[in-house]
């Protein structure tokens, strides 16, 4: 049994060790796989998800709990068992906008690390999409928009286009899902142009 935690806020990752600490394949699979469980993962779980051994998975859980990404959860019964569980299933990196040279390379490492893995799933995608059913088929998206925003307005639809994910959030849908419901990783980038 886990116990409960108070509604978690947006937790904001600016310092630099963090951000390399996180910079890593592996370790943004497991905070992934981890961000969908309520009650946590095991290494052994976590490692089903990220294709390593439980031991290399282990020692990765164990860098993000050095850097205070991570935690060790209530045991769900067997002792020997180690449940860990994120600190916060939201959240976010920025350096700051006065951040210095190294807050900045640690911040663009870790932004490219997610990029890398979000053109590896698009690739993955367009690979089995024919071998797809058609109702998933049709409803796969790749839209780029040009929009002519204040910063105000842009302030605005961010909150907004946040505010239509929370309810789909897998953490919040994971104990019954319905029928049919898949994973489905959307990323949303909202960046001024020069």
């Amino acid at each position: 049994m886990t116990e409960a935690r108070p509604e978690q806020r947006r937790m904001t990752i600016s310092d630099p060790q963090v951000m390399r600490a996180l910079a890593h394949p592996a370790r943004i699979a497991i905070m992934e796989h981890l961000n969908t469980r309520e009650g946590g993962a095991t290494a052994t779980e976590c490692a089903e998800v990220v294709g390593m051994s439980p031991s290399a998975t282990s020692y990765h859980l164990r860098a993000l709990a050095k850097s205070g990404l991570v935690e060790q959860a209530p045991s769900r019964g067997d002792a020997r068992e180690r449940v860990w569980r994120t600190f916060s299933h939201n959240w976010m990196v920025d350096a700051g906008q006065g951040a210095g040279p190294e807050a900045r390379a640690a911040e663009q490492a870790l932004v490219e690390a997610h990029a890398a893995r979000d053109a590896e799933r698009t690739r993955d995608w367009l690979r089995r999409a024919g071998d797809e059913p058609p109702e998933w088929y049709g409803v796969a998206l790749f839209s780029d928009s040009m929009l002519l925003l204040t910063a105000a307005e842009l302030a605005e639809l961010n909150e907004a286009v946040l505010a239509l994910f929370e309810p789909y959030r897998q953490v919040k849908r994971r104990a019954d899902p319905p029928a049919g419901a898949r994973s489905v990783a959307i990323q949303y980038k909202a960046v001024p142009l020069a």
